[in-house]
């Protein structure tokens, strides 16, 4: 289901693999289950979200947005005398962590690797994750 998340961009969204909202009822009157959920018009956040990492999503869903073919590009070529022309930048949406945390405060983010068989649970505190240790 995808979950809508900012009002100046109607289109945004993030796909989590589970999330869970308190005090939402889980369908609407039209029909028997959400087709997506929209937080600006449900007024409630999700509470808890939970990712199964797959080796598409894992860097994002990890919260690394360091993806080099994603940075900016440089002014000037090599040699620094002429400048490049730059393609005219389009807005993207932003990464996971940067819509969890930030703007919709998730209290916990919950990920799952089946590749290592390892839960990782992140808490919002003072507006940031952190990881929790678990037994």
């Amino acid at each position: 289901m995808n979950l809508y998340y900012d009002v100046h961009h109607t289109l945004w969204h993030k796909r989590p693999d589970w999330f869970g909202v308190v005090g939402v009822p889980r369908l609407d009157d039209r029909s028997e289950q959400r087709m997506s959920y929209v937080t600006w018009q449900e007024g409630v956040n999700s509470f808890v979200i939970v990712e199964l990492l797959s080796r598409g999503t894992e860097k994002e869903d990890l919260g690394d947005n360091t993806d080099e073919e994603n940075l900016p590009p440089q002014s000037g070529n090599a040699a620094g005398n002429e400048p490049v022309l730059e393609a005219e930048t389009k807005e993207e949406p932003p990464i996971k962590w940067d819509v969890y945390e930030p703007n919709l405060w998730v209290s916990v983010d919950a990920i799952f690797s089946r590749y290592t068989n390892k839960l990782r649970v992140f808490e919002l505190n003072g507006g940031h994750y952190q990881e929790l240790e678990l037994p």
